[in-house]
């Protein structure tokens, strides 16, 4: 019985971390980063090599299961993209905006931010103003006015150097 408690306290915390639906919690969604991505399927101006070049970068599995204790376990990308994420662009990018940035939900693996700055999925990179850090991230389209808030990955807030439960405004850049 302390066990089944102890995972249904476990459950409960993420979700009120990930400010998740508890009746969700494990399942798919069609705009969760995939392994791979299509050409067409992002508005971007990069060639198709460059796309690639980034997509290794931001794609990451999600994690498994049973990893629901420390952001450790459920941050899936390796040493080698959170290198490569936190690299100076390399093309031109376009400033979207400022957005205050939560935590989306960590068991999306890779590094992407969801706001309503974009209108179709791309790719750009975020940086935090308070300490000049960035990371290349898949934009995804988040409904709601460009005023509203965005969603980030646990990785790439870590990676701009974000404590979990902090609302920074962060600025966006697309590619």
């Amino acid at each position: 019985m302390n066990m089944l408690k102890a995972g249904l306290a476990a459950s409960l915390s993420l979700t009120v971390l990930a400010g998740c639906d508890p009746s969700r919690m494990g399942s798919t969604t069609t705009d969760r980063p995939s392994g791979t991505i299509e050409p067409g399927e992002v508005e971007t101006q990069l060639t198709s090599e460059q796309l690639a070049a980034v997509t290794a970068v931001t794609r990451a599995p999600s994690p498994r299961p049973a990893a629901r204790a420390t952001p450790d376990q459920l941050d899936t990308t390796t040493a080698e993209q959170k290198a490569a994420a936190a690299k100076a662009p390399e093309t031109a990018e376009t400033r979207l905006g400022t957005t205050v940035a939560s935590l989306g939900d960590p068991t999306e693996g890779g590094f992407w931010i969801k706001t309503p700055l974009v209108k179709s999925r791309g790719v750009g990179r975020i940086v935090n103003p308070a300490n000049g850090k960035s990371a290349k991230v898949d934009l995804i389209p988040l409904d709601g006015p460009a005023s509203a808030g965005s969603q980030v990955s646990l990785p790439a807030l870590q990676l701009i150097g974000v404590s979990l439960t902090d609302l920074p405004t962060i600025e966006v850049y697309q590619s």
